[in-house]
């Protein structure tokens, strides 16, 4: 039995299929499981009763756990859970003890490694589902509006995240390794809002800000911490002269290649009408 934690979640819910549909039995955790709507061949569970009878492999998403992970992996170990696939990220490259988002990741993987259970700890970079933030403005017909225009990242899919993790849990090919996920391109802020026009057919524009507006409204935002946000700055301004590059994890541990920010925007394009 493979729990899933986080299965209504982005990543979590590709995860459920792609471990049904390689046969393998999945508990699936959700705060409301009557709402979850997730695949009749799942079991589904409430994430607060975490039940472990039967498990054999977990996937930790720790955005699961916002007040922490409690007794959670001393109680897997107790049920004899053999193996952890953790939803890390590549934040936790960074060796900067100000960057709250390693630190906070660096800290679970750690407390991972201690319970002697077999681990994997996929890193994904930037989500492509973080421009769902912006359906908002586009769909009001209204620019976006981001720091950094001339900054170059590596958006993944969540699907192929999920694909990483099945093939964490179902084999032992990545046992104790730190795969840094990211998409298949390097793309822009503008040259994203540009795809996602064309398959919605929405008039994207982009409209670029300093970033001190940009500060001023991401502290507006829920669960923005100052902290935070001026490490998610830090991090854009140095990807105009330093981008991260593709790594070609994905398809070298699925045998495919990664899906493109394009094909993301087709898939998500309802999400912005």
């Amino acid at each position: 039995m493979i729990l899933v934690t986080g299965a209504t979640g982005n990543v979590g819910r590709h995860l459920v299929g792609e471990l049904l549909t390689a046969g393998a039995a999945v508990r699936a955790l959700s705060r409301n499981p009557a709402t979850a709507n997730l695949p009749s061949e799942a079991q589904v569970a409430r994430t607060d009763e975490m039940p472990l009878d039967g498990v054999t492999s977990l996937f930790l998403n720790p955005a699961a756990f916002w007040g922490g992970l409690g007794d959670l992996l001393p109680r897997a170990a107790d049920h004899g859970v053999r193996r952890v696939v953790m939803l890390s990220s590549a934040a936790a490259l960074d060796d900067d003890p100000s960057n709250e988002l390693a630190s906070h990741h660096l800290a679970v993987e750690r407390a991972i490694e201690a319970t002697g259970m077999e681990w994997t700890f996929t890193r994904p970079g930037e989500f492509a589902t973080n421009t769902l933030a912006w359906r908002e403005a586009l769909s009001a017909g209204e620019p976006v509006r981001e720091p950094y225009a001339a900054a170059r990242s590596t958006p993944i899919h969540e699907r192929d995240i999920a694909a990483v993790a099945a093939k964490a849990l179902l084999t032992d090919d990545l046992v104790g390794g730190k795969p840094v996920l990211t998409g298949p391109e390097v793309v822009t802020h503008p040259e994203m809002v540009e795809l996602i026009g064309e398959a919605t057919g929405l008039p994207a524009r982009f409209e670029e800000i300093s970033p001190e507006r940009a500060r001023e409204e991401m502290l507006g935002r829920p669960y923005m911490r100052e902290g935070l946000v001026d490490v998610l700055l830090r991090l854009r301004a140095q990807a105009v002269d330093a981008p991260v590059e593709p790594s070609g994890e994905v398809e070298r541990i699925t045998g495919r290649p990664g899906r493109t920010f394009k094909e993301w925007a087709a898939d998500h394009a309802d999400d912005f009408r």
